[in-house]
């Protein structure tokens, strides 16, 4: 079997000394083909992996801005199969970037569960994060998993104990999720505090990537938070963007722009992906 995208990307980033930016769009919004314009436009915008969001209906750990965007993408008839497909065809035609499908268990438990990761792998996504299946009944769906070279990736917050920190560690696969700050996703003025603490917390029980997240939206929040983590992840300042501008025809180039500019704090020579799946030199 390969090695996963995501495991690449994070290899060729420690060898280049660099923190990794994640970036997040809902997948569908404001259509899956625009979604997929936006995807081959990012791979060339600085962003390391992206985090594709599955549209649902409850959408319990979001925001206002990602909520929205949610009820957009499932008013143009974006579905996780549709989703699945435009991943396959982004793979297709030469997207290596590392794409993860966050998502709620609801969407996958109605394709079905196995049925979901046989389709998942045959398309391409290297990794899935799943916000609200617990890890304490999750084995069977990291196992599936595991087995066909995805990876379970999961989140822990700043509420999280130490001894569920060591049942996340023995499931995740690829990073982990750090949330820093407690609450829903939306962009804020000020990062949350304790976040170096908790980060070495972390550590104590893994040595997998830890990505921190959740109200990082300036260029500035960006340079801080990776200088704490293994990289940072940026969502709903981006999809925020994304609505503002709605089904202009410039908005694939106004967003390319925009996560350049966020990106822009992490970025060195001789780390972009190229063609190839590698990164350039």
């Amino acid at each position: 079997m390969n090695i996963n995208r995501i495991d690449h990307c994070f290899n060729a980033l420690r060898v280049a000394k660099r923190k990794a930016f994640v970036a997040y769009i809902t997948a569908g919004d404001p259509d899956l083909r625009t979604t997929g314009k936006l995807v081959c436009s990012l791979e060339h915008a600085g962003v390391d992996i992206l985090e594709l969001g599955v549209p649902f209906s409850d959408p319990l750990a979001d925001g206002v801005v990602n909520q929205l965007a949610a009820d957009r993408a499932l008013r143009s008839g974006t579905t996780l199969r549709g989703i699945l497909t435009m991943v396959s065809h982004l793979r297709r035609t030469g997207c290596r970037m590392p794409l993860v499908l966050f998502t709620y268990f609801n969407p996958i438990h109605r394709h079905g569960l196995e049925r979901f990761v046989r389709d998942a792998a045959r398309a391409g996504v290297d990794g899935v994060l799943n916000l609200d299946l617990p890890p304490e009944e999750s084995a069977v769906y990291a196992t599936l998993m595991k087995r066909v070279g995805i990876h379970p990736i999961y989140l822990i917050a700043p509420t999280t104990s130490s001894s569920r920190m060591a049942a996340i560690a023995r499931l995740v696969r690829g990073f982990i999720y750090y949330v820093s700050q407690e609450g829903v996703t939306g962009m804020r003025k000020n990062l949350a505090g304790g976040i170096n603490s908790r980060i070495r917390e972390i550590r104590r029980h893994t040595r997998m990537p830890i990505v921190v997240g959740f109200g990082i939206s300036t260029p500035q929040q960006v340079r801080q938070a990776a200088n704490m983590a293994d990289g940072c992840v940026v969502g709903s300042a981006i999809v925020h963007r994304i609505a503002e501008i709605g089904r202009k025809a410039s908005l694939v180039s106004q967003i390319n722009r925009f996560v350049k500019s966020l990106a822009r704090p992490l970025q060195k020579k001789g780390t972009r992906w190229n063609r190839n799946g590698k990164y350039s030199t």
